[in-house]
């Protein structure tokens, strides 16, 4: 038995701020954009990864989500409470440099974790986590 990573979400309030900051700061691709229903998703990914996908969809994209839900999720997300990924790079310092110079919210500088990588971490524009890690070595 195969199992990969096809798709992750990740919940934000302004998909054209998004894109900003995942196509034009961090180089992903746009591979779909979907209005429906009065909400939107919008699929990136990076080049070198043509088979993983990441969805920027709204924070309370379930259809049978009370107000209340939703009010909660805007809410945390609002926060930065809401789960966010890890990205790997070749260059954690250049990486760093990139988002820095474009104005990302630096949560993290570039330091060496007792955990083997080098890793930096910043915001994104709704206020996820973003990390960044290079392994040691490399």
């Amino acid at each position: 038995m195969n199992i990969k990573l096809s798709q992750c979400f990740i919940a934000v309030d302004d998909h054209d701020k998004a894109l900003a900051f995942y196509r034009d700061v961090l180089g992903l691709e746009v591979r779909n954009d979907v209005a429906f229903e009065g909400m939107r998703w919008v699929t990136v990914g990076s080049p070198a990864q043509p088979d993983v996908e990441i969805v920027l969809e709204p924070p309370a994209a379930n259809p049978n989500a009370s107000p209340a839900d939703k009010r909660v999720m805007a809410e945390l997300l609002a926060k930065g409470m809401l789960r966010g990924v890890i990205f790997s790079t070749d260059d954690c310092d250049a990486t760093f440099e990139r988002i820095r110079a474009a104005g990302g919210e630096v949560l993290q500088e570039p330091v060496d974790q007792p955990y083997g990588v080098r890793d930096c971490a910043f915001r994104d524009p709704a206020g996820n986590l973003l990390r960044f890690n290079q392994p040691r070595g490399r």
